[in-house]
Protein backbone atom coordinates (compact mmCIF):
# COMPACT_ATOMS: atom_id res chain seq x y z
CA UNK A 1 0.00 0.00 0.00
CA UNK A 2 1.24 3.39 -0.72
CA UNK A 3 0.47 5.56 2.16
CA UNK A 4 0.30 9.43 1.02
CA UNK A 5 0.63 12.08 3.83
CA UNK A 6 -1.81 14.89 3.21
CA UNK A 7 -1.65 18.49 4.13
CA UNK A 8 -4.34 20.36 2.37
CA UNK A 9 -7.59 18.97 1.59
CA UNK A 10 -7.59 20.26 -1.91
CA UNK A 11 -5.23 17.72 -2.88
CA UNK A 12 -6.83 16.64 -6.55
CA UNK A 13 -6.36 13.02 -5.09
CA UNK A 14 -9.28 13.45 -2.54
CA UNK A 15 -11.41 14.78 -5.18
CA UNK A 16 -13.78 11.33 -5.01
CA UNK A 17 -14.12 12.71 -1.02
CA UNK A 18 -14.24 16.55 -1.89
CA UNK A 19 -15.93 16.88 -5.23
CA UNK A 20 -19.07 14.62 -5.49
CA UNK A 21 -21.78 14.19 -3.81
CA UNK A 22 -23.06 10.87 -2.63
CA UNK A 23 -26.02 10.52 -5.70
CA UNK A 24 -23.02 11.76 -7.95
CA UNK A 25 -20.79 9.28 -6.71
CA UNK A 26 -23.88 6.49 -7.09
CA UNK A 27 -23.56 7.42 -10.96
CA UNK A 28 -19.80 7.92 -11.69
CA UNK A 29 -19.04 5.33 -13.84
CA UNK A 30 -22.69 4.59 -15.57
CA UNK A 31 -23.38 2.32 -17.30
CA UNK A 32 -21.31 0.53 -15.38
CA UNK A 33 -21.49 -0.11 -11.27
CA UNK A 34 -20.90 3.44 -8.82
CA UNK A 35 -18.58 4.09 -5.86
CA UNK A 36 -19.21 5.18 -2.71
CA UNK A 37 -18.01 6.31 0.96
CA UNK A 38 -18.24 4.25 3.99
CA UNK A 39 -16.81 4.90 7.45
CA UNK A 40 -15.85 3.53 10.66
CA UNK A 41 -13.32 0.04 10.32
CA UNK A 42 -17.00 -1.92 10.94
CA UNK A 43 -18.95 -0.60 8.41
CA UNK A 44 -15.73 -1.08 6.13
CA UNK A 45 -14.97 -4.56 6.91
CA UNK A 46 -18.44 -5.78 6.42
CA UNK A 47 -18.60 -3.53 3.13
CA UNK A 48 -15.37 -5.36 1.99
CA UNK A 49 -16.41 -8.65 2.97
CA UNK A 50 -19.88 -8.10 0.80
CA UNK A 51 -17.40 -7.73 -1.99
CA UNK A 52 -16.64 -3.88 -2.37
CA UNK A 53 -13.13 -3.21 -4.16
CA UNK A 54 -11.52 -0.38 -2.45
CA UNK A 55 -10.60 2.45 -4.55
CA UNK A 56 -8.35 4.67 -1.68
CA UNK A 57 -8.66 5.23 2.20
CA UNK A 58 -8.84 8.64 4.16
CA UNK A 59 -7.53 7.76 7.64
CA UNK A 60 -7.22 10.54 10.87
CA UNK A 61 -3.03 10.21 11.93
CA UNK A 62 -3.62 8.61 15.12
CA UNK A 63 -6.14 6.01 13.96
CA UNK A 64 -3.99 5.28 11.75
CA UNK A 65 -1.44 4.18 13.78
CA UNK A 66 -3.98 1.51 15.50
CA UNK A 67 -4.54 -2.05 16.01
CA UNK A 68 -7.74 -2.07 14.57
CA UNK A 69 -6.98 0.23 11.41
CA UNK A 70 -3.78 -1.64 10.77
CA UNK A 71 -5.57 -5.22 10.72
CA UNK A 72 -8.29 -3.44 8.30
CA UNK A 73 -5.10 -2.37 5.63
CA UNK A 74 -3.44 -5.60 6.51
CA UNK A 75 -4.71 -7.47 3.02
CA UNK A 76 -2.86 -4.45 1.37
CA UNK A 77 -0.04 -4.29 2.38
CA UNK A 78 1.44 -5.46 -0.88
CA UNK A 79 -0.46 -3.64 -3.37
CA UNK A 80 -0.22 -0.03 -4.57
CA UNK A 81 -3.84 0.99 -3.12
CA UNK A 82 -3.69 4.28 -2.28
CA UNK A 83 -3.45 5.71 2.12
CA UNK A 84 -4.22 9.18 2.51
CA UNK A 85 -3.39 9.70 6.17
CA UNK A 86 -4.25 13.58 7.21
CA UNK A 87 -4.81 15.19 10.65
CA UNK A 88 -8.24 15.10 12.08
CA UNK A 89 -9.10 18.66 12.09
CA UNK A 90 -8.48 18.68 8.37
CA UNK A 91 -10.86 15.32 8.15
CA UNK A 92 -13.57 17.24 10.27
CA UNK A 93 -13.86 19.60 7.53
CA UNK A 94 -14.20 17.28 4.70
CA UNK A 95 -17.08 15.72 6.68
CA UNK A 96 -18.77 18.74 8.38
CA UNK A 97 -18.86 16.68 11.79
CA UNK A 98 -16.32 14.89 14.23
CA UNK A 99 -15.33 11.70 12.37
CA UNK A 100 -16.22 8.62 14.12
CA UNK A 101 -13.17 6.09 14.51
CA UNK A 102 -11.32 7.94 12.47
CA UNK A 103 -11.47 6.01 8.66
CA UNK A 104 -13.37 6.84 5.49
CA UNK A 105 -12.68 4.26 2.45
CA UNK A 106 -13.94 4.97 -1.80
CA UNK A 107 -15.22 1.81 -2.68
CA UNK A 108 -16.63 0.42 -5.40
CA UNK A 109 -19.97 -0.74 -5.45
CA UNK A 110 -20.91 -5.00 -5.58
CA UNK A 111 -23.51 -6.01 -7.64
CA UNK A 112 -27.07 -6.32 -6.27
CA UNK A 113 -28.68 -9.64 -6.12
CA UNK A 114 -32.29 -9.39 -8.48
CA UNK A 115 -35.73 -9.45 -6.47
CA UNK A 116 -35.96 -12.81 -7.67
CA UNK A 117 -33.17 -13.95 -6.05
CA UNK A 118 -34.80 -12.97 -2.52
CA UNK A 119 -37.73 -13.84 -2.90
CA UNK A 120 -37.16 -16.90 -4.35
CA UNK A 121 -36.12 -19.03 -1.48
CA UNK A 122 -37.30 -22.75 -2.42
CA UNK A 123 -39.34 -24.90 0.04
CA UNK A 124 -37.92 -27.27 1.89
CA UNK A 125 -34.51 -25.03 2.07
CA UNK A 126 -36.37 -22.30 4.41
CA UNK A 127 -39.68 -23.59 4.87
CA UNK A 128 -41.07 -20.00 6.46
CA UNK A 129 -39.36 -17.04 5.22
CA UNK A 130 -39.96 -12.86 5.78
CA UNK A 131 -38.82 -10.21 3.93
CA UNK A 132 -39.18 -6.37 4.47
CA UNK A 133 -40.64 -4.03 1.73
CA UNK A 134 -39.71 -0.16 2.26
CA UNK A 135 -41.77 2.10 -0.32
CA UNK A 136 -40.22 5.53 -0.58
CA UNK A 137 -38.45 5.61 2.52
CA UNK A 138 -36.02 8.33 1.90
CA UNK A 139 -34.51 9.02 5.46
CA UNK A 140 -31.27 7.65 5.65
CA UNK A 141 -30.93 7.21 9.45
CA UNK A 142 -34.49 5.42 9.59
CA UNK A 143 -33.01 3.30 6.33
CA UNK A 144 -29.90 2.56 8.18
CA UNK A 145 -32.17 1.66 11.38
CA UNK A 146 -34.83 -0.57 9.58
CA UNK A 147 -31.63 -2.80 8.24
CA UNK A 148 -29.48 -3.14 11.32
CA UNK A 149 -33.31 -4.08 13.05
CA UNK A 150 -33.88 -6.55 10.28
CA UNK A 151 -30.30 -8.31 10.57
CA UNK A 152 -30.56 -8.56 14.78
CA UNK A 153 -33.66 -10.29 14.15
CA UNK A 154 -33.44 -12.73 11.17
CA UNK A 155 -35.46 -11.31 8.45
CA UNK A 156 -34.21 -12.76 5.08
CA UNK A 157 -33.96 -9.54 2.60
CA UNK A 158 -35.26 -6.30 2.13
CA UNK A 159 -37.26 -4.68 -1.18
CA UNK A 160 -36.51 -1.14 -1.76
CA UNK A 161 -38.96 1.30 -4.25
CA UNK A 162 -36.42 3.07 -6.54
CA UNK A 163 -37.67 6.54 -4.73
CA UNK A 164 -36.01 5.10 -1.47
CA UNK A 165 -32.56 6.73 -0.17
CA UNK A 166 -29.92 4.15 -0.87
CA UNK A 167 -28.72 2.00 1.77
CA UNK A 168 -25.11 2.24 0.61
CA UNK A 169 -25.32 6.11 1.31
CA UNK A 170 -22.31 6.87 4.19
CA UNK A 171 -24.94 7.77 6.73
CA UNK A 172 -27.42 4.71 6.21
CA UNK A 173 -24.40 2.35 6.22
CA UNK A 174 -23.09 3.67 9.05
CA UNK A 175 -26.76 3.90 11.33
CA UNK A 176 -26.99 0.19 10.07
CA UNK A 177 -23.69 -0.77 11.85
CA UNK A 178 -22.76 -2.43 8.34
CA UNK A 179 -25.69 -4.76 8.08
CA UNK A 180 -26.57 -3.14 4.58
CA UNK A 181 -23.61 -5.34 3.40
CA UNK A 182 -25.36 -8.10 5.20
CA UNK A 183 -28.85 -8.44 4.28
CA UNK A 184 -29.63 -9.19 1.13
CA UNK A 185 -31.44 -6.28 -0.44
CA UNK A 186 -31.98 -5.10 -3.64
CA UNK A 187 -34.37 -2.16 -5.67
CA UNK A 188 -37.97 -3.79 -6.92
CA UNK A 189 -38.82 -2.70 -10.82
CA UNK A 190 -39.98 1.10 -10.84
CA UNK A 191 -43.72 0.93 -11.01
CA UNK A 192 -43.94 -2.07 -10.41
CA UNK A 193 -47.06 -3.89 -8.39
CA UNK A 194 -45.81 -4.52 -5.31
CA UNK A 195 -48.53 -6.91 -4.38
CA UNK A 196 -49.00 -8.50 -7.56
CA UNK A 197 -45.00 -9.26 -7.45
CA UNK A 198 -45.28 -10.82 -3.69
CA UNK A 199 -48.39 -12.78 -4.00
CA UNK A 200 -46.88 -14.13 -7.77
CA UNK A 201 -43.57 -15.23 -5.43
CA UNK A 202 -46.49 -17.14 -2.74
CA UNK A 203 -46.06 -14.50 -0.25
CA UNK A 204 -48.90 -12.96 2.14
CA UNK A 205 -48.43 -9.15 2.21
CA UNK A 206 -49.08 -7.09 5.35
CA UNK A 207 -48.75 -3.35 5.41
CA UNK A 208 -48.08 -1.33 8.21
CA UNK A 209 -50.83 1.58 8.13
CA UNK A 210 -53.83 3.57 10.08
CA UNK A 211 -57.22 1.70 8.85
CA UNK A 212 -60.14 0.77 10.77
CA UNK A 213 -60.22 -2.64 9.30
CA UNK A 214 -56.54 -2.67 10.26
CA UNK A 215 -55.32 -6.25 13.01
CA UNK A 216 -53.11 -6.16 15.79
CA UNK A 217 -49.63 -7.18 14.53
CA UNK A 218 -50.19 -9.59 17.36
CA UNK A 219 -52.78 -11.43 15.52
CA UNK A 220 -51.43 -14.90 14.95
CA UNK A 221 -52.53 -15.29 11.64
CA UNK A 222 -49.37 -13.12 11.00
CA UNK A 223 -47.63 -15.99 12.27
CA UNK A 224 -49.03 -18.46 11.01
CA UNK A 225 -48.33 -17.48 7.13
CA UNK A 226 -45.98 -19.41 5.74
CA UNK A 227 -44.27 -16.62 3.71
CA UNK A 228 -45.02 -12.89 4.60
CA UNK A 229 -43.77 -9.68 3.53
CA UNK A 230 -44.31 -6.49 5.57
CA UNK A 231 -44.42 -3.34 3.86
CA UNK A 232 -43.58 0.00 5.77
CA UNK A 233 -43.89 3.37 3.88
CA UNK A 234 -42.84 6.96 3.25
CA UNK A 235 -41.94 8.79 6.74
CA UNK A 236 -44.63 11.78 5.66
CA UNK A 237 -47.47 10.35 3.78
CA UNK A 238 -47.09 6.24 5.05
CA UNK A 239 -47.66 2.96 2.33
CA UNK A 240 -49.50 4.38 -0.92
CA UNK A 241 -53.27 3.45 -0.53
CA UNK A 242 -53.24 1.40 -3.87
CA UNK A 243 -50.50 -0.40 -2.17
CA UNK A 244 -52.32 -1.05 0.75
CA UNK A 245 -55.96 -1.91 -1.10
CA UNK A 246 -54.28 -4.60 -2.65
CA UNK A 247 -52.42 -6.56 0.78
CA UNK A 248 -53.66 -9.70 2.84
CA UNK A 249 -53.59 -7.81 5.75
CA UNK A 250 -53.69 -4.03 7.11
CA UNK A 251 -51.48 -4.23 10.45
CA UNK A 252 -51.25 -1.86 13.24
CA UNK A 253 -49.27 -1.76 16.41
CA UNK A 254 -51.65 -0.85 19.59
CA UNK A 255 -50.51 2.77 21.16
CA UNK A 256 -51.35 4.04 24.06
CA UNK A 257 -51.55 7.62 25.74
CA UNK A 258 -52.99 9.00 22.22
CA UNK A 259 -50.06 8.29 20.18
CA UNK A 260 -51.19 7.24 16.96
CA UNK A 261 -47.98 5.78 15.19
CA UNK A 262 -44.35 5.03 15.63
CA UNK A 263 -41.41 6.14 13.22
CA UNK A 264 -40.96 4.02 10.65
CA UNK A 265 -37.79 2.53 11.75
CA UNK A 266 -39.17 1.71 15.59
CA UNK A 267 -42.12 0.22 14.07
CA UNK A 268 -39.71 -2.31 11.72
CA UNK A 269 -37.95 -3.12 14.85
CA UNK A 270 -41.12 -3.71 16.75
CA UNK A 271 -42.68 -5.83 13.95
CA UNK A 272 -39.53 -7.59 13.12
CA UNK A 273 -39.39 -8.92 16.94
CA UNK A 274 -42.96 -9.97 17.30
CA UNK A 275 -42.47 -11.85 14.52
CA UNK A 276 -39.84 -13.62 16.36
CA UNK A 277 -42.09 -17.02 16.58
CA UNK A 278 -41.85 -17.57 12.56
CA UNK A 279 -37.87 -16.46 12.19
CA UNK A 280 -36.74 -18.90 15.16
CA UNK A 281 -38.22 -21.86 14.82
Amino acid sequence: MEVIRIENLDDSRLELYTSYNEAQLLHLYEPHGGVFIAETPMVISRALERGANPISFLIEEKAFETDVVQVLLEPYVNTDLPIYVAALSAINKLTGFNLTRGVLAVLERPNLPTYQDILGFPDGIKNKTTVAVLEDVMNPTNVGAIFRSAAALGVDGILLTTNCTDPFYRRAARVSMGTVFQVPWTYLPKNADINQLLHSHGFATASLALRDDAISLADARLKNENKIAVIFGTESTGIKQTTIDGCDYTVIIPMQNEVDSLNVAAASAVTFWELRGRLFE
